[in-house]
């Protein structure tokens, strides 16, 4: 047989960090999931579950492709690797996708991503007891069509926390775990939503899943959802939460603290604390007075801001006083203590009266005419009142956390810790809305499509907890480190670091004939102690031996 005519070929194909992201997906049996509720249909070249995973590796690419653009994303990768034998780019076609959100979207969005995470948690055993509840919102631009119904959410005005009132948005409810951020349920939600009606509806379907869990499960939330109206739901909770400042009896309980100087504790962290029993809406509760540099910091800056707008106004109004003539040098000093009985931040620093001659006549008055009357002219300079501002620099620096729950479960130390943690949901939305993230914008064009397709975000988000949680857990049980940016070794490096050190690892396809075999390339050293964190089935993705 003749050898001439049998060539040899090479395919290079980019793998860098999917495997790890294709990995935990398989681990988190998340496509079988999917198909088990969605169903599978004969002759399907993809499957629903399968479909989804793919959405979530392109999220997760972060490559800043749309979702239309997912087959240009998959066209260099091995989806024999990550996937199986016969799929191929081109099926992740934008029709597939949107029959598969359509999909998602008849099920249930918010029922589908709740049974998956639930699954997931008991899988890698998360903890669950702190469960940190916040919104966001999603600006949207151009024209959305599709039947809004019951189930389908309204894309319209409203509070815009991206800072663009002039575009219509829809709401985002999110509760992570404050062990690894893991989302643990969600909801979309009309763009014109109040969050204090959201944290009311969902402390009220709390009630029953939290007093029926094994364990005691704790509602953390800032101070939006701290409502008189949600008091008769919080009451069956255990929660803990900022206190509005708008609360009178929180400026009181500051007042209090400030008033004993000697009776601060100082927490590891350098913040000082002062804790009451009290009782409100009903409530017996802890209340923790708090401070830190940061926090007077930040009054500092907040309170300059507003005694210079003020000093501002303050301008004018003493410019407009300047120009008045008043009748009696009375009504003239009455009038500029009116002004600065409304100012905050500044008094008057001094005051003068001057006389002006009126005539009869226009121009110089004659010689021995006299005046007809006598008009007052006020001139006042103003100054800033230093012992106020600074006591509302001081008190502006403390704010209150509260809590219901026994001190002999949560010290106050720990409630404090605890609270510290929603940072957790705050960095769950940022996450969503990073740019390189591919649904940064929402391109698909009805309302259901945006509902599961932000369903597909959060699954993305989940599979990104819940791999960053693996390699810290496994990083702190070896007791190993990782080098940081600038070559620091650190115990808790984020997934997104590591993702960019795995860049430049490729797979290697060598075909002589009908033989082919591959080979993974740019397997360092470092590499590979960084993928066999993530348990034996990346390690098989990247052909590494595991154990």
């Amino acid at each position: 047989m003749s050898t001439e005519n049998i060539t040899t070929t090479y395919t290079i194909e980019r793998l860098d960090h999917l495997g790890i992201i294709a990995g935990v997906i398989k681990d988190l049996k998340i496509v079988e999931f999917i198909n088990d509720r969605l169903g599978t249909y004969h002759g399907e070249s993809l499957s629903a579950g399968e479909t989804v995973a793919g959405m979530i590796i392109n999220g997760l690419g972060f490559s800043n492709r749309p979702m239309s653009l997912t087959p240009q994303f998959f066209k260099q990768c091995p989806l024999w690797l990550l996937f199986h034998e016969g799929v191929k780019a081109d099926d992740f076609n934008r029709f597939k996708l949107g029959r598969i959100l359509d999909r998602c979207h008849g099920y249930g969005t918010e029922l589908l991503f709740s049974e998956i995470s639930q699954h997931v948690c008991r899988q890698e055993k998360v903890d669950t007891r702190f469960n940190h509840l916040d919104t966001t919102s999603f600006t949207l631009f151009g024209n959305y069509s599709g039947k809004i119904d019951d189930d389908t959410v309204k894309i319209a005005l409203g509070y815009s926390k991206d800072h663009r009132p002039d575009l219509k948005q829809i709401m985002l409810e999110m509760m992570v775990s404050q062990d690894g951020g893991i989302p643990l349920l969600a909801k979309c939600l009309n763009g014109n939503a109040s969050d204090n009606i959201v944290f009311k509806e969902r402390s009220e379907k709390l009630i029953e899943a939290f007093n029926a869990s094994e364990t005691p499960r704790y509602l953390v939330f800032d101070c939006k959802g701290y409502t008189e109206d949600n008091a008769a739901n919080l009451m069956y909770l255990l929660f803990i939460t900022r206190i509005p400042n708008s609360i009178k009896m929180v400026g009181e309980t500051i007042d209090l603290a400030l008033a004993m100087p000697n009776a601060w504790e100082i927490l590891d962290d350098g913040r000082k604390i002062q804790t009451f029993t009290v009782e409100h809406y009903g409530m017996q509760q802890r209340w923790h007075v708090l401070s830190s540099e940061l926090s007077q910091q930040t009054a500092n800056k907040q309170v300059d801001k507003r005694v210079k707008k003020e000093a501002e106004a303050i301008e004018k109004q003493l410019f407009h006083l300047r120009a008045k003539r008043f009748s009696c040098a009375n009504d003239g000093n009455s009038s500029a203590q009116d002004l600065a009985k409304k100012w905050k931040h500044h008094q008057i620093k001094s005051s003068q009266i001057v006389e002006h001659l009126c005539y009869e006549s226009k121009g110089r008055p004659k010689k021995n005419q006299l005046p007809t009357k006598t008009e007052y002219q006020v001139i006042a300079e103003y100054e800033k009142d230093s012992d106020k501002i600074n006591k509302l620099k001081d008190k502006e620096a403390h704010y209150i956390i509260g809590s219901n729950t026994d001190p002999k479960e949560l010290t106050n130390q720990e409630v404090v810790a605890v609270y510290k943690k929603q940072i957790k949901a705050e960095r769950g939305f940022r996450f969503l809305k990073d740019p390189l993230f591919f649904v940064s914008s929402l391109f698909v064009k009805t309302p259901k499509r945006i509902m599961a397709l932000l369903m597909v975000m959060l699954l993305s988000l989940l599979v990104y907890g819940i791999a960053e949680r693996r390699m810290r857990t496994c990083l702190a049980k070896l007791e190993e480190t990782l080098p940081n940016q600038i070559h620091q070794e650190i115990e808790k490096p984020t997934l997104r670091w590591i993702f960019q050190l795995l860049y430049g690892i490729h797979c290697l396809k060598i075909s002589t004939g009908k033989q082919s075999h591959q080979v993974i390339e740019g397997l360092t050293p470092l590499r590979k102690k960084i993928l066999l964190l993530f348990g034996p089935t990346v390690a098989d993705i990247y052909q590494l031996s595991y154990g």
